[in-house]
């Protein structure tokens, strides 16, 4: 049972074809989205949310057509993204930035579960965005996505310029959020991110999705990560070279 499914979908920047007719399902486990940059991945993530308007092709959430709507009635029908870069408001205090998009405490993600879940947050709820670290301000970002108690939750890139600590906090929190059963499309450069979250793995080459395989099988081919992704074989810490 596809939660999101993508078919033939085409975007468009002038005479660029960013987007090359892409065909994705993501179902109830959680799907990783690899490449290299500047293949089309944030360029997708936009195009699902409403933030772009595709060429053609068909967008759907649990079999509605969500293309063309508008991002927040995307996100009312129960989408949510973790964009790239966090984009956090430097004035607005910890708190103030899940005020502004928690809805009921009767909600499964609320905020006193954030705080539960994110304890540096609850130390940290008066510091403005400004004054957060790295690592602090993605904490918010994923704890502002989950407090709209999505469906479908799309990450961007939310282990970039993360120490390990960090991320390996990320991937366990990950795991914990799929097995409650909220779908998850992680977008990642973090090879090692990506396959401990996700199942599967989607590979996408300019602009299209070349394969679908298993995390393991993926994890363990160096052949097939230098192939797809350009990853060098004694590269430690996974990422994808640019």
């Amino acid at each position: 049972m596809s939660v999101l499914e993508i078919r033939d979908l085409h975007v468009r920047f002038g005479q660029a074809h960013i987007l090359q007719g892409v065909s994705l399902n993501c179902g109830p486990e959680p799907l990783a989205l690899v490449g290299r940059n500047g293949m089309g991945k944030t360029t997708l993530c936009y195009a699902i949310m409403g933030m772009l308007n595709p060429d053609q092709g068909q967008i759907l959430l649990n079999g509605r057509e969500i293309r063309g709507l508008s991002p927040n009635r995307v996100a009312k029908a129960g989408v949510a993204l973790v964009p790239q870069g966090r984009r956090l408001f430097p004035s607005l205090t910890v708190h103030e930035h899940l005020q502004l998009v928690a809805q009921s405490s009767k909600d499964a993600w609320n905020i006193e579960r954030v705080y539960d879940t994110f304890p540096r947050l609850a130390e940290r709820r008066s510091n403005r965005g400004g004054q957060l670290s790295g690592g602090e301000q993605q904490m918010v970002a994923i704890a502002r996505a989950l407090l709209m108690n999505p469906e479908l939750l799309i990450m961007d890139e939310p282990s970039e310029g993360l120490a390990p600590v960090i991320v390996d906090h990320l991937i366990d929190t990950l795991r914990a959020i799929a097995a409650e059963g909220m779908s998850i499309l992680l977008v990642e450069q973090n090879l090692h991110v990506a396959t401990s979250v996700a199942d599967q793995v989607a590979i996408m080459v300019t602009g299209n999705i070349t394969t679908t395989m298993p995390s393991d099988i993926l994890a363990n081919d160096t052949e097939a990560q230098q192939r797809y992704l350009g990853v060098s074989s004694s590269s430690q810490s996974g990422s994808l070279n640019a």
